[in-house]
């Protein structure tokens, strides 16, 4: 029996570490309006809650409606999120969030509006299950390459959150010893593949001598740190610093994502994030051939893809919280 679906339009947020990104979606799960706003990078839990509430205001706007008359609201949340209560803590690529903050109440109050908060990795990757490159399969690895690089899974045709922290693929070491990440451990994925951690790192060698034109560009588009199309210009300009540490980026990634493919053997990888939907199949081509020597089931590696929903994917995953998820099994 599919789920009932209400004919009211239901709001999704996708916070991320550089923006903001809201829609407002129909029973069909089709994009009414969307809005996008910056993620703060000063301030606290609060300053980027009052961003996240313009950004869906003016989605609502744009769709002709006022936040009171949704359905509901669901948020994708990097972070410790308690599903249970709305609550994220430890939201260490937004700004003064270590400590618990009730996201799902704060939202509530202002947007007039039920609200939901799921981690926004696993909203993303369920949307690619149940909307995007994963309807056909029952397991599924999404790997979303932006700020840090997060993952989801779909086992046997669920969502699978273990205790909690299941799907952390971005802090899989694939160095021991290595650079340091983000989270202060040394050696994760992250810490060469995160667009935050490739900023540090092109800084650090750019403060050291090393030519590249990556923050003039950010400068010439009014930016205050290197966005994912901040990158991609500067790899369509040829520059030498970008090109490097974008390939040790992808052969991060082909080392991560093989290993974590090696211990559960899912039917398919989708490749999304700010990063991985920015630069698409091509680079996705380079992750997958970069995952073949380390991939034990070499013969029969699962097929690897771009996120089909694109930026939008997280927003309408987040959507979705307000209903029941998907269960789809295949048949034994």
């Amino acid at each position: 029996m599919s789920p009932r679906i209400t004919a009211k339009p239901r709001g999704g947020i996708d916070l991320g570490g550089t923006k903001i990104q809201a829609a407002v979606v129909d029973a069909k799960h089709q994009v009414l309006a969307e809005a996008r706003r910056p993620t703060p990078t000063e301030g606290g839990p609060r300053d980027v809650a009052a961003e996240m509430v313009a950004a869906l205001e003016e989605a609502a706007s744009s769709a002709g409606v006022t936040p009171r008359r949704l359905n509901g609201v669901g948020v994708g949340s990097p972070g410790d999120v308690d599903e249970a209560t709305g609550d994220v803590a430890q939201a260490r690529n937004l700004p003064g969030w270590e400590k618990s903050f009730p996201l799902a109440a704060t939202l509530s109050e202002q947007l007039g509006a039920p609200v939901r908060v799921g981690n926004d990795v696993s909203v993303a990757t369920n949307a690619e299950f149940e909307l995007g490159a994963g309807r056909e399969f029952s397991s599924l690895l999404g790997v979303f390459w932006g700020t840090g690089v997060g993952g989801g899974l779909i086992l046997d045709g669920k969502p699978w959150l273990g205790r909690g922290a299941a799907g952390e693929i971005g802090h899989v070491v694939v160095k021991r010893n290595g650079a340091k990440c983000t989270c202060g451990r040394r050696g994760c994925m992250e810490a060469y593949a995160g667009r935050a951690a490739m900023e540090i790192e092109a800084r650090k060698q750019h403060k050291n001598g090393k030519k590249t034109d990556l923050f003039k560009i950010m400068e010439k588009h009014d930016r205050d740190r290197l966005t994912s199309g901040i990158w991609e210009r500067a790899i369509e300009a040829d520059d030498p610093l970008a090109e490097k540490l974008i390939e040790r980026a992808i052969e991060a990634l082909g080392a991560g994502v093989a290993s974590a493919v090696n211990v559960i053997d899912p039917e398919a990888v989708v490749i999304g994030g700010g990063l991985g939907v920015r630069f698409g199949e091509p680079y996705v081509a380079r992750i997958r051939e970069q995952m073949k020597p380390h991939l034990f089931s070499d013969k029969n590696p699962p097929q690897v893809s771009v996120a089909a929903l694109g930026d939008l994917g997280g927003a309408i995953g987040a959507a979705l919280l307000v209903r029941a998820p998907v269960s789809r099994r295949r048949a034994r």
